[in-house]
């Protein structure tokens, strides 16, 4: 789950990440919220794998890290230089690595 302040700047960070995925043969179900959607997400039916802030709400890291810590959910700040440039395979390879994937 990617996280921003509305959800709107990373819907095209998740069809890069999505691209990304695709032309490694890959599935997963990558989907973006706004921050203020991540405690009703995270006690949903839907519970994310890893949860990225973008780089705009990196100040709300630690308040968040608290919620995700407390379900074992990884969570990390998408670099700013890999979202400025919409890099889904350096944003998609920051999930796995969180996730324990390779």
């Amino acid at each position: 789950m990617l996280a921003c302040a509305a959800g709107m700047s990373t819907s095209l960070m998740v069809q890069k990440i999505q691209q990304a995925a695709t032309a490694q043969n890959k599935e997963y179900d990558i989907f973006a919220k706004s921050t203020s959607d991540i405690d009703s997400q995270l006690n949903s039916d839907k519970v994310p794998n890893v949860v990225l802030l973008g780089p705009q709400v990196s100040y709300l890291k630690k308040d968040i890290q608290s919620k995700t810590d407390s379900k074992n959910i990884p969570m990390a700040v998408m670099p700013m230089i890999d979202y400025g440039t919409m890099n889904g395979e350096n944003i998609l390879k920051l999930a796995e690595n969180l996730m324990g994937v390779e």
